[in-house]
């Protein structure tokens, strides 16, 4: 019988480092990349699709990486980012640095240049392992084509080990030249998927369980926060349990949205001054005591506030030094909280004075709201397009559209006015603030999630970080709507006051504007997509009616008043 790993001479079948590299990827369990290819990883790159691996090819690095990062987060697995080297590495780290200030798992693999020629000016030179060294949670080198399947495995492993973050494998280009057998190949494999890392978190002792109900318990004014690492951990059963056995009232960041339905009757979204300002013990879910959540301190917080942190991360917990913390997983951490509380239960109950209080809060702030969004404002203000977008999506129904947000006020007041109901089904700009995202973002969505539509509302500053990516939502035919709201620059138009427009440049744009009422939606047109032009209600509903309905790649373009909201959102005060 003729072996399968000869040729027809009986020579042994040799494969090259890019082979082992695509067989290790597809063999651990990536199913997805995203780059951009060029010298050294061409190969690559097409030897992962034909074992398998979907590969989505972007026009910049920094959008690719974005697109990882976020599918890290939405699938549980490492997003897996392919660059070119040198120059390639730099803008993928972009990529990188957000997967790790949102702890989502991701992998940058990048080409390198010949190592024997390194420090002599080859092409796209760069020490690249010192180049990801701030921005990365490890990194690995394949020095020799045999080191090749286990820097993959541990590159893999430890981007979702303990706290979730980016990682970097760095392939010379030489070494992707380099050959060896496919039976070599094999044994290298097999001995790498042995020594696969495996996940170690520990259990929450029981006496710190039992602390932690007795702290709920006893409160007076207690609060639920949880975040998108709750999120992560798919702790969406165990927290809706929580809320329904202890009758606490909960607050989602941004991001956490969702997990729990924003109409949920115990949501104090709406009321979160109050809530965060009175609470006397916060049960702090996946979730970071950081600039989002005014690092638990007064005077949002009150100086009283107990906190039970509940994070993945040793060093989060001994960083923040709450009252209480619970070291563990999220969905484990709260299957022992709610047996605890079953064994021996309370409930708050609808009439207890603190729910009472968060309910009244809610009511008012939401009809106040809604007295807003009931007024239909043209030229269109932030409020009245995003009302039209808002009444759209719930018309949709389940499966949920993943909503996409980044930008200023679009983002801001989007997450005031737009609902999530459905877990994991809104990205935005994240704990990093990272604008740029949105395409990326909505990219992987649509990959992980294809039996989701995709809706991205987008500031028109944000979108033009990564606009050019439209092109690749055509060419794969993504279920992608991206909404822009035109106002004619970052934060709107010219908005100097007569004393800062002075200078030999004062007849230059201002700083902050962009040609008016721009035609964004003719770039998509450009590549076959469609693209609408609104400037009256009845024309957004219509082209939202239209592209909701065709799934297929659109753009939005939303003429707004370059003078409606404010200049750096809700943080002008950093500006």
């Amino acid at each position: 019988m003729a072996d399968p790993n000869s040729n027809p001479t009986g020579a042994p079948i040799l494969i090259d480092g890019n082979v082992v590299a695509a067989k290790a990827l597809a063999r651990f369990g990536v199913d997805r990349m995203f780059g951009v290819v060029g010298i050294p990883v061409t190969s690559l790159a097409n030897r992962a699709v034909a074992l398998g691996v979907r590969f989505i090819a972007f026009h910049n690095e920094q959008s690719a990486g974005y697109a990882a990062s976020a599918y890290g987060y939405l699938t549980g697995r490492p997003g897996v980012l392919l660059t070119v080297s040198g120059p390639g590495c730099v803008h993928g780290l972009a990529g990188v640095s957000n997967a790790m200030a949102n702890t989502w798992p991701m992998v940058m693999i990048s080409g390198s240049c010949d190592q024997k020629d390194f420090g002599r000016g080859d092409f796209q030179e760069l020490d690249q392992i010192e180049a990801v060294k701030p921005f990365s949670k490890f990194s690995a080198k394949a020095k020799d084509i045999r080191e090749i399947p286990s820097c993959v495995a541990q590159v893999l492993d430890h981007a979702v080990l303990g706290r979730p973050g980016g990682c970097y494998l760095d392939l010379p280009t030489d070494v992707l030249h380099q050959t060896l057998t496919e039976a070599e190949a094999e044994t290298l494999l097999e001995e790498a998927e042995k020594c696969r890392l495996k996940e170690e978190i520990p259990n929450v002792l029981s006496s710190q369980i039992e602390e932690a109900v007795a702290l709920l318990r006893g409160a007076e004014r207690p609060l639920i926060v949880f975040g998108k690492g709750a999120a992560f951990a798919r702790a969406e059963d165990e927290l809706k349990k929580l809320v329904e056995l202890s009758g606490i009232p909960f607050l989602p960041t941004p991001m956490g949205k969702g997990l729990l339905p924003d109409t949920h009757e115990l949501a104090a979204t709406a009321a979160r001054s109050l809530a965060i300002g009175k609470c006397d013990v916060a049960l702090v879910v996946g979730a970071r005591l950081n600039w989002l959540l005014h690092f638990g301190e007064p005077p949002k917080w009150s100086p009283d506030v107990k906190f039970v942190l509940v994070d993945v991360s040793k060093e989060e917990i001994d960083l923040r030094k709450p009252f209480l913390g619970l070291v563990g997983d999220a969905k484990r951490v709260l299957e022992s909280i709610n047996k605890e509380i079953k064994d021996d239960p309370f409930c708050l109950g609808r009439s207890h004075p603190w729910v009472e209080a968060i309910s009244k809060k809610t009511k008012e702030n939401v009809s106040r709201m809604e007295a807003q969004l009931a007024k239909e404002v043209v030229p269109f203000n932030f409020l009245t397009p995003m009302k039209i977008i808002r009444d759209a999506i719930l018309g949709l129904g389940s499966p949920a559209p993943i909503l996409v947000s980044e930008g200023a006020n679009t983002m801001d007041i989007g997450r005031a006015v737009l609902v999530q109901t459905e877990p994991r089904t809104r990205l935005d700009a994240g704990t990093w603030g990272t604008m740029g995202v949105g395409l990326g973002y909505c990219i992987a969505a649509a990959v992980a999630s294809p039996d989701r539509l995709v809706v991205a509302v987008e500031g028109d500053s944000g979108f033009g970080f990564s606009a050019m990516e439209v092109e690749t939502l055509v060419r794969y035919q993504l279920p992608v709507v991206v909404i822009v709201f035109n106002n004619g620059g970052v934060y709107g138009g010219d908005r100097r006051t007569s004393e800062e427009i002075t200078g030999p440049y004062k007849d230059d744009p201002a700083p902050t504007s962009f040609v008016p009422t721009a035609g964004y939606h003719t770039l998509i047109q450009a590549f076959g997509g469609t693209g609408y032009v609104v400037t009256t209600p009845n024309e957004l509903k219509h082209a939202l009616s239209e592209s909701f309905s065709a799934r297929k790649p659109t753009v939005v373009n939303v003429i707004i008043d370059p003078y409606a909201g404010s200049e750096s959102g809700r943080l002008q005060h950093k500006n």
